[in-house]
């Protein structure tokens, strides 16, 4: 039982893909303080960025709000807004346009139903539950020696790992969105989106790390209990 805990697999799997988020994570908060010292020549700031492309959208009940943290910009679809970080709201800084425009990516999603979008956000509640509940049931069922609840509790957690590959085309294409808005509206010189494109290149490798973390506790969870099956 306590293999689920401390195993070969853990170490082989698990410890490599942690490594790599937290090379990742690393990379992105590097990425965007060495950007964030790089101010547009333009000198709009993200939230007006963000709310001129909204606009250009035709998203004008979608609002731009400011909120504590870092890094912590995202777009809610349950009330409609945008909302910036205290590091990016006011900023002009070629970083910060980037996050701002990259979040006006999802909203353009969510407002044209972009398909993986839609998906994602479908199987979100019961990814949630998956998530709860997969490791109390291969517990239970290695507990109890009841087969079918480990293999039920693989399953859930499996829909973590799809919800994780469904967001890297969300993730890519708000990015890819935002990029082509930033150039074809002017908000950034040319010479100016290379660096847009390495701030957002390095967030999208935080996605591509948490599919791998989230692949390789999959594959440990189904070589450990296939290995206990092979015993049994």
């Amino acid at each position: 039982m306590f293999g689920i805990f401390w195993d070969r697999y853990y170490f082989l799997l698990v410890v490599p893909a942690m490594l790599i988020a937290f090379f990742a994570q690393i990379r992105v908060n590097g990425t965007f303080e060495q950007y964030s010292k790089v101010f547009s020549r333009r000198g709009v700031t993200a939230a007006q960025v963000a709310r001129n492309i909204l606009d250009e959208n035709g998203l004008y009940n979608v609002q731009v709000e400011r909120i504590s943290g870092k890094l912590t910009d995202h777009f809610d679809p349950r009330t409609n807004v945008v909302r910036l970080s205290d590091a990016v709201y006011a900023s002009t800084s070629i970083a910060s346009i980037g996050v701002a425009a990259h979040e006006v990516g999802h909203a353009v999603q969510h407002s044209v139903d972009y398909a993986p979008l839609v998906v994602r956000n479908a199987i979100i509640p019961i990814t949630n539950i998956g998530s709860r509940l997969s490791i109390p049931l291969i517990l239970m069922g290695v507990l109890f020696s009841v087969q079918p609840l480990v293999e039920i509790g693989i399953i859930a957690f499996s829909l973590m790992v799809l919800f994780q590959l469904i967001t890297l085309p969300v993730e890519f294409n708000a990015s890819s969105r935002a990029i082509r808005t930033l150039a074809e509206d002017g908000y950034l010189y040319e010479d100016e989106l290379s660096g847009a494109k390495k701030v957002l290149g390095a967030a999208a490798l935080t996605y591509v790390a948490a599919l791998i973390t989230a692949v390789a506790q999959l594959l440990r969870l189904i070589l450990l209990f296939g290995r206990r099956n092979n015993r049994d």
